[in-house]
């Protein structure tokens, strides 16, 4: 006899008359990884990896190669995972990833996007809800409180310091941000996009206007200061990129440091010489930027594995060091042998979210040198809440620097 349901009353007396009972045990629940919010309702690392990986692909949108070492961490995630990724606009803005996500098609929607800190107050839809979904990694205590949202909506994730970044043949070699006014650099001085809208641009004007004595609660002055630039012919108003420095289009730059050894690596490939200092008239450590995973991702469980990938503090193996082998293990012993996020961000001279915990435990690996805060400097980092009305007006007056 086979029944769909039984008590244990039932199930005794159909014993006692001698009759066997096959019990049918209900079907397990399918997992939605669209609205899991950690691991364990993902069901574990085992799960996850396999899910992420029958979907085997993952958007990512905004994200040059040689930004904070994010080259290896796609390679990385791809051979160990077997997951295509796709990145959209490379060179693009958080303001993009925004509007993305807001006017998209389904088919250009991102799984994932890393912004600007003072975006996360436009990442609403018309209806006042969150473009994003709460997901708190593994490594979620790490994070520090100020840095993330209370539900997981996001949550910061790395950060630089603003650097001066030249072409070696420029003479005299810039060292501090006042010396950028030289008529000797007519025509060659450059930000990372358009600063109402790219947060790099935006935190060089904080960082102008710290060495033109400004504050973090006054941008204004760093807004001049690019006006001046402008009126005599020095700034130029192209997007500072590896495609524009081989073009000869700028030779100075306002960068983050966590671009140096990415930057520095791919000007060689083009027979460039470029080197990074931190201007002695501003030290400026910026926010973190932010991680957050889209409401509506395509890949909901790729999604979720790339942040708990990019949150990983493990020492493991980078990409050219995983073998056949360690990609035929089990997910969680796979992910638990490679090496995780955090590091990655860490040998790109970025400085991890979770660096101080990772230092405590000993998991921290060593980063590259010469992109280190200069001893005794005291960095100046403006809040968020220093930032968005900072933000504001540099939007309004922006427009008039570039006309």
């Amino acid at each position: 006899m086979r029944i769909k349901r039984a008590t244990a009353v039932t199930l005794a007396a159909l014993s006692v008359l001698g009759l066997t009972v096959v019990a049918e045990q209900p079907a397990l629940a399918k997992t939605n990884f669209c609205t899991v919010q950690n691991l364990a309702q993902a069901g574990g690392m085992d799960a996850l990896v396999k899910a992420a990986k029958a979907e085997g692909k993952l958007n990512i949108i905004t994200i040059p190669r040689d930004w904070a070492n994010y080259g290896e961490a796609i390679d990385l995630f791809t051979k160990a995972f077997g997951i295509k990724i796709a990145d959209d606009n490379p060179d693009g803005s958080s303001a993009y990833e925004i509007q993305t996500i807001k006017t998209a098609p389904k088919s250009k929607q991102p799984d994932v996007v890393d912004i600007g800190a003072a975006h996360t107050v436009e990442a609403e839809d018309a209806q006042g809800r969150s473009i994003f979904t709460p997901y708190k990694v593994q490594t979620w205590t790490d994070v520090s409180p100020a840095w993330k949202d209370p539900n997981g909506l996001w949550y910061g994730d790395y950060q630089g310091t603003i650097s001066i970044a030249y072409d070696t043949s420029v003479t005299p070699a810039p060292k501090k941000i006042s010396d950028l006014t030289n008529p000797a650099y007519k025509g060659m001085v450059a930000l990372g996009g358009d600063p109402s809208g790219a947060t790099e641009a935006f935190m060089s004007v904080f960082a102008a206007s710290i060495a033109n004595g400004g504050s973090v609660n006054d941008i204004k002055p760093g807004i001049e200061f690019f006006r001046t630039l402008k009126q005599n012919g020095n700034f130029v108003t192209v997007t500072a990129s590896g495609a524009n420095l081989a073009a000869g289009a700028y030779k100075i730059s306002l960068s983050w440091s966590f671009n140096g050894p990415g930057a520095i690596a791919s000007a060689a490939a083009i027979g460039k010489t470029i080197k990074y200092v931190t201007p002695s008239d501003a030290v400026l450590k910026g926010s973190p930027y932010i991680q957050a995973i889209n409401a509506k991702a395509p890949h909901c469980a790729a999604a979720r594995l790339w942040e708990e990938f990019l949150f990983s503090e493990n020492k493991g193996k980078l990409s050219k060091a995983v073998t056949s082998a360690d990609i035929k293990l089990p997910g969680s012993k796979l992910f638990a042998r490679i090496m995780g996020g955090q590091n990655i961000w860490n040998l790109g001279a970025a400085h991890p979210i979770t660096e101080a915990a990772m230092i405590k435990k000993g998991t921290l690996v060593a980063a590259p040198t010469g992109f280190e805060i200069p001893k005794g400097a005291k960095p100046v980092s403006p809040t968020l809440n220093q930032q968005i009305p900072q933000q504001a007006i540099l939007k309004d007056l922006w427009p008039s620097v570039i006309s």
